[in-house]
């Protein structure tokens, strides 16, 4: 429900690399290898070099940027980076003739750098410090410049997931912005060309290098993602001309090879960052925009041109990855390679790839739930596993296994996790883990040992993650089947997931839970006011009135596409959705937990449940923990919640 929720959405959805640090609830042994996580993957366009910021060749602690000919199969070299902050290298470019390797990091004092270093290896050249911030870097065709987003220090949001400033002085003063910036490679000079009060968010060279396409808007950045429009801004002058302002979010605008095109996504997104939808194009001189593939069955993630009439593109499928062809022309989508696992460039659980510039060789991470990542390359589909860094890494938690049911008209699916010491002969609890969003998935990501999902099956639960109508990987009809009508289908598809569950896998249907965070933690709320079937919840970051929500979050322009309105405008459509309307029928045990500064899930929320279930007499716990923002920082808070979470469950599952 935040800009660049993704990490802390899908980390507590069981996508990705939990939130919860280590779990001092059944504990992993210390004897087995720690899993070493891929910062980012980057192929060179000719597929001749492939570059990746990740574990230490040698296996030392840390992470490193690895340098492989041959397409990776060559043996890597570190670059070396002098005056950098350990393990601070963030983001990988490659030249469009792929001389030229563009590293991101940080400086030893703090300060963004950027360096630069050849194809052959050895010392990167720093080329510029930039006080502030930036990131995603992006060669122009020529070779001579960088384009990257930049922030003043005095322009810099909060971190979205981040503890916020206290509201005290007078509010509304500090305006993040984000601009469009070029940074010359020979003399590391910096040089803004979007207007000032212009936040842009995404952006791609034009294939002369003259203009850029960028999504973009007015305002401030955290709360107006959802309103971009895409403009054409001049390289040298910085005049821009609005393309389109579509109707719908839109992520990753990118110019065709013959620069009369630009392509997007657009659809339902929650959360930058997260993104899935379908694919549309629209003429580079503007008009109408195009939706060119209406009838797909999947989300689109990511995607490249492989021609001007031809994209490669990565989608969310049915809780797994694919990778397919678009044609431009007629829609078509032809399926390359399908898997219940996850692809990535690294970190976060995306999917999306590196590929050449004809899109027939590609470098991934690869990962699901029985096998820890590593980097593959290859022609798509038949890859070369290129590292071992996480050799002899074995899942925390039990076997995995992909659950589909049918709900109204739909087809669900999820993942169930085993207890890990599962004996056939006994009947084990189960609690149900609802992901954040709406607009995310469960995915089939080895997760991290302390995670919460794990320590529950380490705690002997079967773990139930389903993808419930407003979720991706089935179509932009999917996703958008809870607009206007939250906590109704998609609580009907998570029921019906677990009568499956309960007929298939031997699951005790009266000791059943319910968890979440962010929007889990809103469907958790939801459920208790809604069901008896839960003997027990945890409701992590919730939201349980959206009228005093609207009040009090930072981002309040996320729910419109939503629900259709605003809730000043419509209130009985949001009131409908509130679990405050129904508290009088809750009777779950519910632990509430939530950071004391989450500006995207305030506290009030879950003062308003717990108090409510205080009134009706309901078993309840609320901890607001001090200091935390929406993604909890401390490694102490975060031990905390995970070891109470577990013992609320034992309390009334076992």
């Amino acid at each position: 429900m935040i800009k660049l929720l993704t990490i802390l959405c899908l980390a507590l959805a069981g996508t990705g690399s939990s939130v919860l640090a280590q779990s001092a609830t059944a504990p992993v042994s210390h004897s087995a290898p720690a899993l070493r996580q891929f910062v980012r993957v980057a192929l060179a366009p000719d597929g001749g070099h492939l570059a990746w910021i990740g574990p230490n060749s040698d296996r030392s602690t840390g992470t490193s940027v690895q340098l492989a000919a041959n397409g990776g199969r060559a043996a890597p070299v570190a670059i070396s980076l002098s005056g950098v902050k350990p393990n601070s290298m963030s983001d990988l470019a490659w030249s469009a003739d792929g001389r030229q390797l563009a590293i991101l990091a940080t400086a030893a004092d703090g300060t963004p750098a950027l360096y630069v270093t050849s194809n052959a290896g050895g010392s990167a050249r720093r080329i510029a410090m930039i006080r502030g911030s930036i990131h995603a870097p992006q060669f122009s065709p020529d070779g001579r410049s960088i384009a990257v987003l930049y922030s003043s220090p005095s322009e810099q949001a909060n971190g979205p997931t981040q503890a916020t400033p206290r509201d005290t002085g007078v509010m509304d003063t500090h305006i993040d912005r984000q601009h469009l910036a070029i940074v010359d490679v020979a003399t590391g000079q910096l040089r803004s060309i979007s207007s000032p009060d212009l936040y842009v968010y995404e952006f791609d060279w034009s294939p002369d290098g003259k203009e850029f396409v960028v999504s973009a808007a007015n305002g401030s950045g955290n709360n107006n993602w959802w309103v971009a429009r895409l403009d054409r801004i001049d390289a040298k002058t910085g005049t821009l001309r609005e393309i389109a302002k579509p109707a719908v979010q839109i992520a990753q605008p990118t110019w065709s090879p013959d620069g009369k095109q630009i392509a997007f996504i657009g659809g339902l997104m929650s959360d930058q960052g997260s993104t899935g939808g379908d694919l549309y194009t629209v003429a580079a001189t503007g008009g109408a925009t195009r939706d060119i593939t209406p009838n797909a069955t999947v989300s689109v993630a990511a995607f490249r041109w492989r021609s001007p009439t031809s994209l490669l593109a990565t989608t969310w499928s049915h809780g797994g990855s694919q990778i397919a062809t678009v044609d431009t022309r007629t829609g078509a989508l032809t399926s390359l390679w399908s898997a219940d696992e996850t692809i990535s460039r690294g970190r976060g659980s995306l999917p999306v790839i590196s590929a050449t510039s004809d899109g027939s060789v590609a470098a991934l991470v690869r990962e699901s739930l029985s096998t820890p990542p590593e980097i593959w390359a290859g022609p798509i589909g038949h890859w070369t596993q290129i590292t071992h860094a996480n050799t002899g890494v074995q899942p925390a938690w039990g076997k995995a296994a992909s659950v589909h049911w049918r709900s109204d008209r739909f087809n669900v699916q999820g993942y169930l996790i085993y207890p890990r010491d599962f004996d056939a002969t006994k009947h084990y609890p189960m609690v149900v883990y609802v992901h954040g969003g709406p607009a995310s998935a469960n995915a089939s990501t080895f997760m991290a040992a302390s995670s919460q999902q794990a320590a529950l099956s380490r705690a002997g639960y079967f773990v139930f993650m389903p993808n419930p109508r407003g979720s991706y990987g089935q179509g932009e009809a999917f996703t958008r089947a809870n607009v206007k009508d939250f906590g109704y289908g998609d609580l009907r598809d998570i029921l019906a997931g677990v009568d499956t569950v309960l007929r298939r896998y031997p699951v005790d249907g009266k000791r059943l839970g319910i968890t979440g965070w962010s929007y889990g933690g809103f469907m958790t709320m939801w459920a208790v006011t809604q069901t008896q079937r839960f003997r027990a919840a945890v409701a992590g970051a919730g939201l349980s009135n959206w009228l005093s929500y609207t009040g009090e979050n930072g981002i309040s322009a996320w729910m419109v596409p939503f629900f259709g309105a605003t809730v000043y405008e419509d209130p009985a459509v949001y009131a409908r959705s509130s679990p405050m309307n129904f508290i009088s029928h809750a009777r779950t045990p519910t632990l509430v937990v939530v950071g004391e500064r989450d500006a995207e899930c305030p506290s009030p929320q879950s003062f308003e449940f717990w108090r409510g279930l205080q009134h009706e007499g309901v078993k309840t716990q609320l901890v607001v923990y001090p200091d935390e923002g929406h993604h909890f920082s401390n490694p102490e808070h975060q031990r905390d919640v995970l070891n109470r979470s577990v013992a609320w469950f034992d309390e009334y599952l076992k």
